[in-house]
């Protein structure tokens, strides 16, 4: 017998020889793989990547996207002095020292576009008209508008003209653009500077350089903006200057990344070689582990970057607290390993193999779990964590038996850790326990009265607040509009388009008259189409004709008419114009089977988002409300539930392989991790914590390493070492965890927070529920 079992594990350790050497093969060509990641920039920081993919609507996420895309690299910067000649000087002040940085260039001010458009929209003045002054021009005999212009000529104070009275008699012209200025919610003067909250503003435009996106902690955006900002407030006391721009966002969210992989990356792993430290007081487990988790990161990192292309910010700062979950097997390989003889290493593998590999799948089915939701930031860490957990685990089984040569004594705070599980409870028929048992049912049935569940997209911002206070602002004094609420319209031609979408803007003036918004931005404001340039230019052909010779009789002159442009604005001329810039974004082009164009709102109201305006799009043909945030917190929602249903059958199927191994004592491996989850669940409910995806998502990791201890207990049933590795295991991954719901990023906080409570309850749970009796594991014990 004893030459039999010799030959089997040389045998064994034959086949275990080619497989360290492929392994090292793979982990080799890992090295390769990261030495080029890190030389490329294939990061990625876009939120949207949180929210799930629209495949039934791909028309939709296209559209999306491009409004996205169109402000991806636009800062807007507003500089409010008490009156135009500061302002001026601080725009000077701004633009020199903004000119040194090496990070943004300009686009020009406000006044510049002014400038420009009434350069090129003055040969087409006469086919410009607001409705009322449609109106009003056919509502209007000829005698009482010649009467009009003559007291605009006459009188002591004239309205503003933009050019000479000949050429606009009847003062269409401003009218025209105050009207524009009205519609977008601003308040526009002569000089072109906008007028809001008792402050003249001067908006200047930058696009960034480079990508905003860097994991080096810099921020030479800010930087650049603060030492503009201080230069101009230095020539302007009293000046204030307001800043937004997707840009701005992605840095501090960079910025923020890089805080955070830091912390929860190396206060991860310093806590992890803390443990292993104090448990074997021996640099060889400190550095076999510490290799196991730089592999499993390096693997995850590369697998993931070859399947998606990129890998976000976010797949980052959660792989970060692997670390506290990917050492669980080599910190079971040492704590086994301790006072044993280095010549029966190859079998105590055997003997921990199918335990760690049970671990390993069930660890692996929670984290796939993730991948089920149709979140592309979901399943790049769903593929991050399988990865970098199989990864560590093939380094644990390939290399530790044969570079784990030597001797590890026992320490004392190892022994010490073992010896606690005998004098931990077990769960007993009792009346203490029941009564405790009853105690902590009414405690969790209070929690969960006390939950509330919120599936608001809202609810995951995580820009700073300064940020988004400056956002609001700037949106309130440009008169800037929701990107995430408008309408889509449709056409077959653009022609088609421009008249559909005047329809639709006609609703729109008579709500904003109402009140009940503030402004709107459409492309057909300043791009009327071809039928309404046709009908304007003939009814202001028509009146001003009268209206000159009326008043040429009263001055005894003859007065004529000046000559305007005999093409039209066409959509092509428009968009190759500098004029279009501030409106193209909102111009689609050519969509599906069609054109598109987008109409956004200013002044949007909860109330007014969910019934009025969407009411404007009715019989409209090609015109639809959509409501990004509505629809992705319907979504949310939806698939919280879908989660929540998956949870439910994960732990069926859980059950079902722990029966298959375990029989009779499955419940004792099952039931802690399934408490553990009912009490967080009721845990959030005392804490006014909202129940949302995330937190499910997290029980749904939860029930996968949950299961492990209860798997290392019963499979090593009265073993100390097993006992110590769970410990040590679960420290190291609460820890990571917990500094995971330190995370500033709501998503990955809720992650952290329904850990921190899950993972410390399933270790104090699964003792209580360990047999009374020493239990064999079916594999037999170690020889």
């Amino acid at each position: 017998m004893t030459d039999a079992s010799g030959q089997g594990e040389a045998h064994f350790r034959r086949r275990w020889r080619w497989l360290a050497w492929a392994w090292l093969l793979l982990v080799l060509a890992v090295a390769w793989h990261q030495w080029r990641f890190w030389h490329e920039s294939r990061l990625d920081s876009d939120v949207l990547a949180l929210l799930p993919q629209e495949a039934q609507d791909a028309e939709l996420a296209d559209v999306t996207r491009r409004i996205a895309d169109a402000s991806a690299r636009q800062v807007v910067v507003l500089l409010g002095a008490e009156t135009p000649e500061r302002a001026h000087a601080a725009e000077a002040a701004f633009r020199k020292r903004i000119a040194t940085a090496q990070s943004l260039r300009g686009n020009g001010a406000a006044q510049d576009w002014f400038d420009a458009a009434r350069r090129f929209y003055a040969p087409y003045r006469d086919r410009l008209l607001t409705d009322e002054q449609r109106r009003q021009l056919r509502a209007t005999p000829a005698e009482a508008l010649a009467e009009n212009a003559l007291a605009a000529l006459y009188g002591p104070v004239g309205a503003p003209r933009l050019t000479e009275w000949r050429n606009d008699p009847l003062g269409l012209w401003p009218q025209w653009w105050q009207a524009r200025a009205a519609a977008s919610g601003m308040q526009v003067g002569e000089d072109g500077l906008l007028q809001a909250e008792g402050r003249y503003w001067l908006a200047l435009q930058f696009e960034t350089r480079d990508s905003a996106f860097r994991l080096d902690g810099s921020r030479p955006l800010q930087e650049a903006l603060d030492a503009a900002s201080g230069a101009a407030q230095a020539t302007v006391p009293g000046l204030r200057v307001l800043r937004a721009g997707v840009p701005l966002h992605a840095e501090a969210a960079a910025a923020q990344a890089n805080r955070e992989i830091n912390t929860i990356g190396w206060g991860s792993l310093a806590a992890v070689l803390l443990l292993v430290w104090l448990s074997f007081r021996s640099l060889r487990p400190i550095l076999l582990v510490a290799a196991s988790l730089l592999v499993g990161c390096a693997a995850a990192l590369s697998v993931t970057a070859m399947v998606f292309g990129k890998v976000h910010l976010l797949t980052l700062i959660f792989g970060a607290s692997l670390v506290g979950v990917a050492e669980d097997y080599g910190i079971h390989w040492f704590a086994s390993r301790q006072g044993r003889p280095a010549s029966q290493r190859w079998s105590l593998l055997r003997h921990l193999l199918p335990g760690l590999w049970l671990a390993l799948l069930t660890s692996a089915l929670a984290y796939l779990a993730l991948g089920l939701a149709p979140f592309p930031g979901l399943r790049q860490m769903a593929l991050f964590s399988v990865t970098g957990l199989a990864a560590a685990f093939l380094t644990v089984i390939c290399w530790f038996p044969w570079l784990d040569r030597g001797e590890l004594r026992a320490t004392r705070f190892s022994q010490a850790i073992g010896a606690s599980l005998s004098r931990w409870p077990r769960m007993r028929r009792s009346k203490a326990w029941l009564a405790f048992a009853a105690v902590a049912l009414l405690a969790a049935i209070a929690g969960f009265a006390k939950l509330h569940v919120d599936d608001d997209l809202r609810s995951l911002q995580s820009s700073p607040k300064s940020l988004i206070a400056q956002q609001i602002e700037i949106g309130r004094v440009l008169g800037l509009p929701s990107p995430a609420q408008f309408y889509l319209v449709r056409g077959d031609s653009a022609q088609g388009l421009l008249e559909r979408e005047e329809a639709l803007v006609g609703r729109l003036e008579v709500l904003q008259a109402k009140g009940e918004i503030h402004g709107f931005q459409a492309v057909s404001t300043w791009l009327p189409s071809l039928r309404r340039q046709r009908e304007d230019a003939a009814l202001s052909a028509e009146k001003e004709t009268a209206v000159l010779a009326a008043v040429g009789t009263a001055l005894g002159e003859a007065l004529q008419r000046p000559g305007f442009a005999s093409d039209a604005i066409e959509p092509a001329a428009w968009l190759a114009s500098p004029v279009s810039q501030p409106f193209r974004r909102l111009w689609l082009g050519d969509i599906g089977h069609g054109m598109a164009s987008v109409v956004m709102i200013d002044g949007l109201t909860a109330s007014n988002a969910a019934t009025t305006l969407p009411a404007q799009a009715q019989g409209l043909p090609g015109v639809r409300w959509v409501d990004r945030t509505a629809d992705f917190s319907s979504l949310l929602r939806h698939y919280r539930r879908l989660m929540g249903g998956l949870l439910l059958a994960g732990a069926a199927l859980v059950f079902a392989l722990l029966w298959w191994r375990y029989r009779g004592n499955a419940w004792r491996v099952m039931l802690p991790t399934l408490l553990a989850g009912a009490i967080t669940v009721a845990a959030l409910g005392w804490l006014g914590q909202p129940l949302q995806l995330f937190n499910v998502l997290a029980l749904l990791l939860l029930l996968g390493m949950g299961i492990d201890y209860g798997i290392f207990l019963l499979e090593h049933d009265g073993d100390p070492t097993a006992w110590t590795a769970v410990c040590v295991g679960a420290a190291s991954t609460w820890l990571s965890f917990g500094l995971l719901a330190l995370s500033s990023t709501p998503a990955l906080r809720a992650f952290g927070l329904t850990l921190l409570f899950g993972i410390g309850l399933v270790w104090l749970l699964s003792p209580l529920f360990r047999p009374s009796a020493t239990h064999t594991a079916r594999t037999g014990n170690l020889e």
